[in-house]
């Protein structure tokens, strides 16, 4: 029987495509229009690309390492053991169309990852991680060409608020990897504005990571040393990895990773300094850690007492003029915790806690909606999390509480309804006064706190060619919120129409609207008294043709329609063409688009994911009106040595001015290139 599936599976073919997935992209699009901040965590596009040149050994491969793939949903998971334990090992790659709930799609996106071969032994294994590992060493200037304002005050010498460094942006990183079981290196950036070697930044780059990760030990699962990552539960008292929210992959909504995880990349905040071990013997698993930083935070001195606290921890990691460099590691952070879980077949149970101690109080401004805020110097958050997988069905969640007496829910349930029908609930309730620093739940808001609500969605795929994607949300929010004088509540929808006729031919057709609460008055001012709905809609069209090959095309159109009441509707709309060239067998590819945008004001601007060179993204925002073009070129110069390029610049109409303050740009255009190199051995 396996055997005649298998002949059957290998006269199909797939053509997997390398490249971030189209769902991916509107993932990262909609993180930067919650957070109106792009990420710079690029560990996910690294995970990707290490398991690209090394392959995942599908007949050895864990749950852990199939998780770092979120695409993949907890039944899939479930079916894919499954399977293996009934019918052994796999023969060949495409036997995977066999598993139930495994797809087309779903299989295309993970072809470029995975390969079905022998297991190593351990002892062949331990002696090829310290020999036969890769070796990388990446290098990346990023230039803007219209000088800021930052920059010309510079060179006057009356002046006081300027930034003293260049305006490049330097990235350095080194790291060594053996098949994702030993990985060490090293990460060094300076931003643009920073000094580099002299002034404030004396030792050369503004900020340095360095990592030792070690996986799959005996009975160590996992060993950390250095910066890495923790991840426990559904992210209600710690998060630090990318996780996506809400987004047309309905049926991604369980946060699911290794608790500890290897950090090398240019995020200044979102990690931990020091060490952590995961041990694991039969179902259990025991995971401890200790992290010893220093943070950037907002500093203020007491008028009465001469104490000194600190108002907010500061996340960009810009540490440019006299006043951001006083805030650089002004704060100690130090944090200690862990987890215990017990894994047998479709059961899993985990206890989780974690404690913060800082050097200096944390006293937040003195706003109503600040009024639950965390304050002290101390603060513990203890969970347990569950899931249970049985037949068609799992059910997620996590129950979580902040110094004992302020509590956090969520639970979620998937259910694989039909084979062509998949529904996802998440319910979720915070109180008020709940608090962690680094939790990142499926939530509505940033961080999960002050927040009950619903969410529903479902994928249907009624045949090969058709497949319908959508969500319903509604979300209170009991008590006052940023820009948010009052209880409020909102509602947020979208539905997505996909259809792909044959494998060069993909569109798809979106609408979202949501509608949530804010200040306002009826001339859009910001006031304390009225607080009305604001209602945003989102319609967009993309088609995506494979001409042959080598090249595909893509065409987006995007409208956006910020309704704040009566005569003050703005609107806005993009759309753009691109091109991409991947010649088979070649060393170079590239590609480039070509943009138009208009928008009424800020209100109705619209994010546009961006490709970029290896590792790098972008997800800028357009309002005006004008154009956006770039050119992105890639060279294997040799088998060990790659170059990139990339041009971006936006031309804007009948305006004369880019940005405010230190950031302003005299002109109606906005320049920058990007030269990468890397070299393997």
């Amino acid at each position: 029987m396996k055997m005649h599936l298998t002949i059957l599976c290998m006269m199909l073919t797939i053509a997997a495509n390398a490249q971030e997935t189209q769902t991916t992209e509107q993932q990262i699009e909609n993180i930067t229009e919650v957070n109106e901040s792009e990420t710079e965590d690029d560990s996910y596009l690294q995970a990707l690309r290490l398991y690209q040149r090394n392959k995942l050994n599908l007949n050895t491969a864990t749950e852990a390492e199939l998780k770092e793939f979120p695409f993949l949903s907890p039944l899939q998971l479930a079916s894919f053991f499954t399977y293996r334990k009934l019918f052994g090992k796999f023969i060949n790659i495409y036997e995977l169309q066999a598993i139930p709930t495994w797809d087309y799609e779903l299989i295309q996106k993970m072809l470029p990852y995975i390969m079905v071969g022998p297991a190593l032994s351990l002892k062949e294994d331990m002696g090829s991680r310290l020999k036969d590992g890769e070796h990388t060493i990446l290098s990346r200037l990023t230039y803007v060409v219209e000088e800021a304002e930052g920059f010309r005050r510079k060179k006057d010498t009356a002046a006081t608020s300027f930034y003293p460094g260049g305006r490049e942006r330097v990235l350095f990183r080194y790291k060594y990897n053996y098949k994702n079981l030993l990985q060490y290196g090293i990460t060094a950036e300076k931003d643009p504005g920073e000094q580099w070697f002299k002034g404030a930044q004396k030792n050369g780059f503004d900020y340095y990571s360095a990592h030792l990760f070690i996986r799959n030990a005996g009975i160590i699962k996992s060993f950390a040393l250095g910066d890495f990552t923790v991840n426990m539960g559904q992210g209600l008292i710690q998060w630090q990895s990318l996780a996506f929210k809400k987004s047309v992959d309905v049926l991604n909504t369980k946060r699911q990773a290794s608790i500890l995880r290897p950090f090398n990349s240019t995020n200044e905040y979102f990690f931990n300094r020091g060490a952590g071990i995961t041990l694991e013997k039969n179902h259990f698993q025991l995971t401890g850690f200790a992290s010893f930083r220093k943070v950037s935070g907002n500093l203020t001195v007491d008028t009465v007492s001469s104490d000194d606290y600190f108002t907010s921890l500061i996340t960009s990691g810009l540490h440019r003029t006299p006043n951001e460099q006083a805030d650089k590691n002004a704060v100690q952070m130090n944090s200690y915790g862990g987890n215990i879980s017990y894994n047998k077949g479709a059961l899993h149970i985990g206890a989780n806690a974690v404690y913060f101690q800082f050097n200096r109080p944390f006293v937040r401004e003195d706003q109503p909606y600040n009024n639950f805020a965390f304050r002290g110097r101390q603060l513990t958050n203890a969970s347990v999390d569950w899931s249970y997988t049985w037949r068609n069905m799992h059910w997620f969640g996590e129950a979580a509480n902040h110094n004992g007496n302020n509590y956090a829910m969520m639970s979620g349930l998937l259910v694989s309804a039909d084979p062509k029908v998949d529904l996802s609930f998440v319910y979720r309730s915070m109180q008020k006064g709940y608090q962690s620093i680094f939790g990142n739940a499926f939530t509505e808001g940033t961080y999960p706190t002050n927040e009950k609500g619903l969410f529903a969605g479902a994928s249907i795929k009624p045949n090969s060619k058709w497949r319908l994607d959508g969500y319903m949300d509604f979300y209170r929010f009991p008590y006052l919120r940023f820009r948010i004088d009052a209880p409020s509540n909102g509602q947020d929808y979208l539905v997505q129409l996909t259809h792909r006729p044959n494998k060069q031919l993909e569109i798809y057709t979106r609408f979202r609207q949501e509608s949530k609460a804010l200040n306002y008055t009826g001339d859009g001012e910001l006031i304390t008294a009225l607080v009305k709905p604001v209602t945003r809609k989102n319609w967009r069209t993309q088609i995506q043709f494979k001409v042959n090959t080598s090249i595909t095309l893509r065409q987006r159109f995007d409208v956006m329609w910020y309704d704040l009441g009566g005569p003050l509707e703005s609107r806005g709309v993009l759309t753009f063409f691109d091109v991409f060239y991947k010649p088979m067998l070649k060393p170079f590819s590239a590609n480039m688009r070509l943009q138009y945008f208009e928008s009424d004001d800020y209100n109705s601007r619209i994010y546009a994911y961006e490709n970029d060179v290896l590792y790098g993204f972008s997800i800028p925002s357009f309002s005006d009106k004008g154009y956006r073009y770039y050119l992105n070129v890639n060279f294997d110069l040799t088998q060990k040595l790659s170059f990139w390029l990339r041009w971006a610049q936006v031309i804007y109409a009948g305006k004369t001015i880019i940005g405010s303050g230190l950031d302003e740009i005299s002109d109606s255009k906005k320049s920058d290139i990007k030269l990468q190199f890397s070299f393997r051995w």
